[in-house]
C-alpha cells in the first residue's frame, strides 16, 4: 500500500501545473454560473415544488432561464421527467424528426444505448420503424472528414446533422470544441437549412464553451453527470432554439401542453443546487482522471488522454489489452467508493449493450457518472472508462484503491 501511495504523492508534483490549468477552469464556469443565478434573481421561493400537472411552477421556470444563460441559448427544456441523458437525446431526435427525413451522424456510430433508438440494432420502437432514415460518416484520424461531409450535406436534403461529442465505448478520441466549431462553420457555408445537434454528455464546463455558443442548433445531456453535480436525482436538459425546444417539450408532455406541464416533485432546490456545485465537481472529476492518467502510463498501461493533452469530457481511458486487469481494476474502484464499497462487480448482460459490461458505481444516485465510477465492455482492447469524482481526494482515494486490487490478485 504505502509503495502505491508514494508513487500517487509523486505524482501529484509532477502534474501540478495541470491540475492549476483545472482551478481556472472551475473558476470561469463558476462566475458563469452566478451571474445567471444573479441574472433570474433566483430566491428562496424557487425551491418550492408543484405536483399533478405542475402548471405555473416558477421553479421550473427559472432553471430553464438560468439553463439558458449559461449555454447562451435562446431556450431550455430541463426536467425530472428525463430519466437519462439517452432519454433526452431520443426525445429530441422523435421530437425533431418525422417520416423520410434523413438523420445524418458525423461523428462515427453513435452510443450503443443509441443503437436500438435509431435502428441501427432491430427495435419496433425506432426511428426507422417510423421510416426515419440514417446515415453516418466516420472520424478519420480522429477529426471529420471533411470532404466527405461536405459533399454530402451540400445536397440539402438532411434533416438533421447529429454529432457525438464523447467517445463512449469507443477508441477514438472525444470531440474539442474547436472541432466542433470548425466543422459547424464549414457545414453552413454549403448548408444552411439542416439542423445541428450535438449529444453533450460528460463534456459541460470541461471547457468554458459549449456547444450553441460554436453554431449548434440543439443540445443535450444528463444531470447524473456533470450539470448535476453530484446532487441532481436524476433528470437532463435540452438547450437550443426555442422552436426545436418546443417540439421536443411536446414529445416529452404532449402536443398543445410542451412545457407548460411537468410536475418538479421536490427537484428544484437539488437541481439548481447541484448546478451550483457543477463547476468544482467538474473540476474534481477532471483532477481525478489527469492523476489517473500520469500514474496509470507510469504503471505501463496505454492510456488516453494522457495527462497533459487537452480534456474534452471527464472520461479517462485506461487499455488494459486483457479482461482480467480491466475487472479488476473495475471491481477496485467499488472497494474505493462510498457506497456499496462491499459489492464486487462482475460482467453482466445490460440493456442496449451487445457486449457484456462491467461496472463500478458506488454512488449516492444510481447510475451517476460525476461520482466516481468505472465500466468497460469486455471486449479487445479492454478498455477501463473512469470518469466523476465528486472530490479529487476520494477520486485519488479510488485510483489508490484500483491500483491495489490489480497488485494484490495478480
Amino acid at each position: 500500500m504505502n509503495d502505491i501511495l508514494n508513487l500517487v504523492n509523486e505524482a501529484e508534483k509532477n502534474i501540478k501545473n495541470e491540475l492549476e490549468k483545472i482551478d481556472d477552469i472551475a473558476f470561469l464556469n463558476s462566475k458563469k454560473v452566478l451571474e445567471a443565478f444573479q441574472k433570474e434573481s433566483v430566491s428562496e421561493y424557487h425551491f418550492n415544488s408543484t405536483t399533478g400537472y405542475g402548471y405555473n411552477d416558477i421553479g421550473r421556470e427559472v432553471i430553464e432561464k438560468v439553463y439558458s444563460d449559461i449555454f447562451k441559448s435562446e431556450d431550455a427544456l430541463v426536467r425530472g421527467q428525463f430519466i437519462s441523458g439517452t432519454h433526452a437525446l431520443t426525445v429530441s431526435l422523435f421530437g425533431i424528426l418525422r417520416p423520410n427525413d434523413i438523420m445524418l451522424s458525423i461523428s462515427g456510430t453513435p452510443y450503443d444505448t443509441l443503437h436500438e433508438v435509431i435502428g441501427i440494432k432491430d427495435n419496433p420502437s425506432s426511428l426507422k420503424s417510423f421510416n426515419v432514415k440514417y446515415e453516418e460518416i466516420q472520424l478519420v484520424n480522429d477529426d471529420f472528414d471533411y470532404d466527405t461531409i461536405l459533399n454530402r450535406v451540400s445536397k440539402n436534403d438532411i434533416k438533421m446533422i447529429y454529432i457525438q461529442r464523447s467517445k463512449g465505448y469507443s477508441t477514438r478520441k472525444s470531440i474539442s470544441i474547436e472541432k466542433l466549431k470548425s466543422v459547424i462553420e464549414k457545414i453552413r457555408e454549403v448548408n444552411n437549412t439542416a439542423i445541428i445537434m450535438v449529444d453533450n454528455c460528460y463534456c459541460e464546463f470541461v471547457t468554458t464553451k459549449e456547444p450553441i455558443e460554436v453554431g449548434a442548433d440543439i443540445c443535450a445531456g444528463s444531470l447524473i453527470k456533470n450539470l448535476g453535480g453530484g446532487i441532481a436525482p436524476n433528470g437532463a436538459y435540452v438547450v437550443g432554439k426555442k422552436d426545436l425546444i418546443e417540439l421536443i417539450s411536446e414529445r416529452l408532455t404532449a402536443p398543445g401542453e410542451g412545457k407548460e406541464v411537468g410536475p418538479t416533485l421536490n427537484m428544484n432546490k437539488p437541481l439548481l443546487e447541484g448546478l451550483a456545485l457543477a463547476p468544482s465537481v467538474v473540476g474534481s472529476a477532471l483532477k481525478t482522471a489527469i492523476l489517473t492518467s500520469y500514474v496509470m502510463e507510469k504503471l505501463g498501461y496505454l492510456v488516453e488522454p494522457k495527462y497533459n493533452e487537452e480534456r474534452v469530457d471527464i472520461v479517462e481511458n485506461i487499455i488494459f489489452n486483457n479482461p482480467s486487469d480491466l475487472i479488476r481494476y473495475t471491481q477496485g474502484i467499488q472497494m474505493g467508493s462510498l457506497i456499496d464499497s462491499n459489492a464486487i462487480p462482475e460482467p453482466s448482460d445490460m440493456p442496449g449493450y451487445d457486449d457484456k459490461v462491467i461496472m463500478a458505481s458506488g454512488a449516492f444516485t444510481q447510475g451517476s457518472s460525476i461520482e466516481l465510477s468505472c465500466d468497460g465492455p469486455i471486449r479487445p482492447p479492454y478498455i477501463a472508462y473512469q470518469q466523476g469524482g465528486l472530490t479529487y481526494e476520494y477520486g485519488k482515494l479510488g485510483l489508490i484503491s484500483a491500483i491495489k486490487n490489480i497488485k494484490v490478485n495478480r
